[in-house]
């Protein structure tokens, strides 16, 4: 071998040591942050009592908004959950069921993406509330709507763990809280007949 060749093996040791290297720093950081994220969702679904209100945004369902011919009442002309959003549906109601989470009441939008995922979470518990319908392209209605689900959480006292499922506007107008597809808001009766956020859970 001649000495450069022996001086370019050694530096390509020398990078894939270094690669290695960082590979392993990323892998171990991804593990925390995986490690971090299982832990949050405990804490979360710790405060998940009787008594509390779960506040869900459904489950997955691509796009925004509605297309321009939606009827209420005609889900081939809504946007609707696709096999993911089913799928993370299911994840919802298991999660109470393996933790042996009491649901006392089961209340949905009318919009079919919302109705199906509490469906499939909790089927022949689920009851249409129309406070609860988006307000994405009704702002003049948010105010009102959101004063309505204000009183339905200040009220709630159980037996067991009342269930919302909404949208995205919907729980940001109450709760100020951005949520992603599928995560809860975990909410409880505050002094005053306020409400107070408790944290958040995922599927």
């Amino acid at each position: 071998m001649r000495p450069g060749d022996r001086s370019a093996a050694g530096f390509g040791v020398g990078v894939a040591a270094r690669l290695a290297r960082i590979a392993a720093r990323l892998l171990a950081g991804a593990l925390l942050v995986a490690g971090t994220a299982a832990a949050s969702d405990e804490a979360g679904w710790a405060l998940v009592q009787p008594g509390t209100v779960v506040m869900f945004r459904h489950a997955l369902a691509p796009g925004v908004g509605d297309p321009a011919a939606f009827k209420i009442d005609d889900c081939s002309t809504q946007r609707n959950l696709d096999e993911a959003g089913r799928a993370q549906a299911v994840r919802i109601g298991e999660q109470f069921r393996h933790r042996g989470i009491a649901v006392g009441a089961v209340l949905s939008s009318q919009w079919c993406r919302a109705r199906d995922t509490a469906t499939l979470a909790f089927p022949g518990q689920v009851r249409d509330d129309s406070t609860l319908n988006s307000v994405f392209r009704a702002s003049e209605r948010s105010a009102a709507q959101t004063a309505a689900v204000r009183a339905t959480v200040a009220a709630w006292r159980g037996p067991g763990v009342l269930v919302l499922v909404t949208h995205q506007v919907n729980i940001s107008a109450l709760t100020g809280t951005p949520t992603a597809s599928g995560e809860g808001v975990v909410l409880r009766a505050a002094p005053g007949g306020g409400i107070e956020v408790l944290g958040r859970v995922r599927p």
